[in-house]
């Protein structure tokens, strides 16, 4: 069971994504979507490392979205980043939308430790990516299952 769950998500779906950026759908799995943003799960088992992108064509920056759509895409994140801290036990969580590499509007959602590798530096850069067991994969999948409790539509529920 738990190795048919791990195939199905590590598929990207990339015919009902045609939207997110290639380094997106290189860098991570996609697992669903809120109203406004596609969720993905970044290919980098150092940190529970999630990203949030608003589902609207030529959009670089939060600034470029609609007030409706920035209020959407606050609820989104405050909703993702208190679910996170809570289901991981995190020490402090970072969120940032960079877009250096990504021209797409993204936003980083990162649970920290104190006793993470890169503590208290920003994790960019500090380690090299670390690929999701088979076991650790299905570990935070099982915790994401908790998001029902909000508008969240997974990609393909397993």
């Amino acid at each position: 069971m738990l190795g048919i769950i791990a195939d199905i998500v590590m598929r990207n779906w990339p015919q009902k994504m045609a939207d997110l950026h290639p380094q997106l759908l290189d860098d991570c799995v996609v697992l669903g979507r809120f109203p406004l943003s596609h969720l993905l799960l970044m290919r980098d088992a150092n940190f529970p490392w999630f990203i949030l992108v608003p589902d609207r064509e030529g959009i670089s920056e939060i600034f470029q979205l609609s007030n409706e759509d920035q209020t959407q895409l606050l609820r989104e994140s405050s909703f993702l980043a208190e679910f996170l801290m809570k289901a991981f036990n995190g020490d402090k969580m970072n969120i940032a939308a960079l877009g250096n590499i990504v021209p797409q509007c993204h936003l980083h959602h990162v649970v920290r430790y104190h006793s993470d590798a890169a503590w208290p530096a920003p994790i960019w850069g500090k380690l090299p990516a670390k690929v999701y067991t088979e076991t650790a994969l299905n570990d935070v999948l099982l915790k994401l299952n908790e998001l029902e409790f909000m508008d969240f539509d997974y990609e393909k529920k397993y």
